[in-house]
């Protein structure tokens, strides 16, 4: 299971972080995904997340998000600073194993000009 929390509303400029806890995946090795989801868009790649996690990221949040993991708490974070507007969407974990995709319930982040 993918369990996405700490979400919620913010002015532009500030900052959250939200977290993707993990279960029933070795996630010491399993590559794990950001996406979000504005309204009335389709869902978006943020953050793709190597096992060591190293990150790549999509240019709109390039030096502004930073995507980490714990693996003691089998969780990967994703440190969101600088705000904008653009950013308000449900935030969503994913990750592949066993030959299955994994979602997880999103998180609203809302962000207020």
């Amino acid at each position: 299971q993918l369990q996405a929390s700490g979400g919620g509303a913010v002015q532009a400029g500030g900052s959250l972080r939200i977290s993707c806890r993990t279960s029933g995946i070795n996630f010491r090795i399993a590559r794990m995904n950001w996406y979000r989801q504005a309204p009335g868009q389709q869902r978006d790649l943020v953050a793709n997340v190597a096992a060591g996690g190293s990150a790549d990221y999509v240019d709109s949040v390039k030096g502004r998000f930073i995507a980490s993991r714990d693996y003691a708490r089998n969780t990967m974070y994703l440190q969101m600073n600088n705000l904008k507007p653009e950013d308000t969407a449900v935030y969503y974990c994913s990750t592949f194993w066993r030959g299955t995709e994994w979602w997880g319930p999103g998180t609203q982040v809302t962000v207020s000009s």
